[in-house]
């Protein structure tokens, strides 16, 4: 049963920990229909903003939940301030134009990050009350990966669909995903709503952050490795579709976790195996429609 059982969870603590960061960036394709290529950087930024905030501000007990609660506004307050300075004149753009454009932030970001906290590998220790581990079956699991299924991923992903479907918010994202010329004859403020979905993404995407910090280095770099990743959740979920997400998160933690435990030099191209068996059966994702942009 443990043999089983344990991995499991471990697949689903990365399925939960992906799927925080992978929401963002299906959710601002799903309405501004834009590739955010520079979204693993905000998710770096989050890591390294807890990590200042924990070193030289408010140091341990308090200062991982104040970070859990403030550092994913400044990143989404990041968010805001890329998508009004840069992002809001590229919409009509060709899809190439706005993902050298986002890569080009990348690049910027990734050079901002080397020079303020430097190239050198920094960690952040786990919030106190999730330093040890849990006895399972007869195997010992980290009691911090059991607060990343429960209460925070889970809380994250039940409070993203309350927001997207019992709020006014989440109608009109809704429905900027199916007809956004309507809804600027209907009198909203498009240009704002984007704004707005983006900061939230971005502040997803800082979340994600601060949720993976603990788990292990925080280093400059560390935006390409967990981009490709998203990518490949939102591919198998279906781009723009946020429940499409959560599938494509738990596949993939899952097959990653076992490829880990029973043919560990081959679980990185089951998963792209799997991506690729999509595309070609599914193009759009296993959830996903097809969206097309232009605003």
């Amino acid at each position: 049963m443990s043999d089983f059982f344990v991995p499991l969870l471990n697949g689903l603590t990365i399925a939960m920990t992906i799927y925080v960061i992978a929401s963002g960036l299906s959710l601002v394709f799903g309405v501004l229909g834009v590739l955010n290529f520079a979204h693993g950087s905000l998710y770096m930024c989050g890591a390294f903003l807890l990590f200042t905030l924990m070193r030289y501000v408010l140091p341990p007990p308090m200062g991982f939940w104040v970070g859990l609660c403030v550092v994913p506004l400044l990143v989404a307050v990041l968010g805001a301030l890329l998508e009004m300075a840069l992002l809001r004149f590229i919409y009509k753009a060709d899809p190439l134009y706005q993902l050298l454009l986002t890569y080009g932030l990348v690049l910027i970001i990734s050079d901002v990050v080397k020079l303020i906290w430097g190239a050198e590998h920094q960690s952040v220790p786990r919030p106190p009350g999730f330093t040890g581990s849990v006895a399972l079956w007869g195997h010992l699991f980290p009691s911090y990966n059991l607060y990343i299924l429960w209460p925070s991923g889970l809380a994250t992903m039940c409070g993203l669909a309350y927001v997207l479907h019992r709020t006014r918010l989440g109608r009109l994202i809704q429905a900027a995903t199916q007809d956004r010329e309507m809804l600027g004859a209907l009198g909203i403020n498009v240009r704002r709503l984007y704004t707005g979905v983006f900061a939230l993404g971005a502040g997803l995407g800082g979340l994600g952050g601060v949720l993976a910090a603990p788990m292990g280095a925080i280093y400059p770099g560390m935006d390409l490795d967990i981009i490709i990743d998203a990518f490949i959740v939102v591919v198998i979920g279906g781009l723009g579709s946020v429940g499409g997400t959560v599938l494509g998160a738990m596949t993939f933690g899952v097959l990653r976790s076992f490829g880990i435990l029973f043919m560990p030099q081959f679980e990185t191209l089951f998963i792209f195996m799997l991506m690729a068996v999509v595309l070609v059966v599914r193009p759009q994702g296993l959830l996903g429609t097809h969206v097309t942009s232009g605003h």
